[in-house]
């Protein structure tokens, strides 16, 4: 193997795309060749999640990663200066040793994540082919179908929806481009109709409109016009997915989903237990094109996962993000219990790339869709991009066509497909 030794190792605190801080590091090559990466960041507060190290002072409300940036550029430089680039996985093992804590809370998972990214665009490089090339080799072919948001609600934006995500994924498309053209003139469809509706038009963290619907059913019905309008068909052109983030509705006092804002709006509290959010998805699902739910229930509520998976695991996906946490065995233990059938994959939930693609490949062989996703906070980084056709995913969640931090990726996957030409694939159902 080829030397490519690294020469030096820099981070800098930035600002991610919700005015918090981040890391921005580059790893420079003897012979000049750099390789930069900066860190996207969630908002969900999962007990299984790697750690971000926050310096919780004054600074940036106590969000900023000054202690972070200091560990890349002393103790992590220190540690990988004179290796060779290329050898990613010792490099990861290396620095996940070195922390020596469970969720790399010594170094943080955010300052070990922009080192293991830098040095994986460094490597590409220095090779001169894409990232996406390197990082899956000569098998990379399937461009992802997007996961795109169109309304947002939930505990992080201040309207009446308790579920924090409505996307389209325009599954008829017959190549990425014509997914991007289809669900950009949907996004725009439902703009005018939402003015016309005279309901709101701002648009949340991710590039979703903020609209004060009544119920769940309303944003459905809204987007469905907007669909017909675009002149799409729903199902067979465009379907629709759901975040729910149940974790947030949970009432641990209770062990019951309390639906905040339709309590609100209906004048009495309404909750429901696992077996009463089954049900209400189940009519969701008769009544709609949903193909997705992601996070139907909360992290901890195995029973209610598999009564979930049970009853509609057979007619949909059923996706655990901070249920898995992009974690291997929480993974595996998942599997083995027959709880949900996808994963979406978020690396700053585990921190390092070779975790991150470990947790892929487990997810692919048990035949679990893998669903590539941004993160709330993100930057321009297109990482996410690179990495979902290089795993053959199928599937990326990366925000509204809104919003520089998520157009980013949407416009290097293009950029991808151009590059590849005839050989790329476009198909729903072929991920994996």
């Amino acid at each position: 193997m080829k030397e490519y030794e690294i020469l030096d190792v820099h981070a800098v605190e930035i600002i991610d795309s919700r005015a918090v801080p981040t890391l921005d590091v580059t790893i420079t090559l003897k012979d000049g060749i750099t390789g930069n990466a900066s860190v996207p960041s969630g908002v969900a507060n999962s007990q299984y999640k790697a750690c971000e190290l926050r310096d919780g002072d004054k600074r940036h409300l106590g969000m900023g990663v000054e202690q972070a940036v200091t560990n890349v550029n002393t103790r992590i430089a220190d540690k990988i200066i004179g290796m060779n680039v290329l050898e990613q996985v010792k490099i990861d093992q290396l620095l996940i040793q070195a922390d020596g804590t469970d969720n790399k809370r010594k170094y943080g998972a955010n300052a070990i994540l922009g080192v293991s990214l830098a040095c994986a665009r460094a490597a590409a490089n220095a090779l001169g082919i894409p990232l996406y090339q390197y990082l899956g080799g000569v098998n990379t072919k399937v461009m992802p179908v997007p996961m795109m948001t169109v309304i947002s609600g939930g505990k992080y934006t201040d309207n009446s929806l308790d579920v924090q995500e409505f996307m389209i994924s325009p599954v008829g498309a017959y190549n990425f481009a014509h997914a991007m053209e289809m669900a950009c003139e949907v996004y725009h469809y439902l703009k005018k109709i939402l003015m016309e509706q005279g309901l709101s038009t701002c648009v949340g963290a991710e590039g979703g409109f903020t609209p004060n619907c009544q119920t769940t059913a309303q944003a459905m019905d809204i987007m469905l016009e907007a669909i017909d309008r675009a002149g799409y068909r729903p199902e067979k052109d465009i379907m629709i997915a759901l975040d729910v983030a149940a974790s947030e509705l949970y009432d641990e006092n209770s062990e019951l989903y309390y639906f905040e804002e339709e309590s609100r709006i209906a004048g009495k509290d309404i909750y429901r237990n696992a077996e009463e959010m089954v049900q209400y998805y189940e009519e969701l699902v008769s009544r709609y094109p949903i193909y997705s739910i992601e996070d139907g229930l909360g992290e901890n509520d195995n029973k209610g996962w598999k009564l979930l998976t049970y009853r509609l695991g057979e007619r949909i996906q059923l996706v655990g993000d901070e249920l898995f946490t992009t974690n291997a065995k929480r993974l595996q233990d998942g599997i083995r219990e027959k709880i949900a059938n996808a994963i979406l994959i978020k690396y700053n939930q585990i921190g390092t790339l070779t975790e991150t693609l470990d947790t892929i490949e487990r997810a692919q062989k048990a035949g679990y869709q893998t669903i590539i996703s941004h993160c709330f906070g993100e930057t321009e980084d297109t990482f996410i991009a690179d990495l979902a056709v290089a795993v053959n995913a199928g599937q990326i969640k990366a925000g509204a066509p809104c919003r520089c931090d998520r157009t980013a990726k949407y416009n290097r996957l293009l950029k991808i497909e151009e590059e590849m030409g005839k050989s790329s694939l476009y198909e729903f159902g072929n991920e994996g």
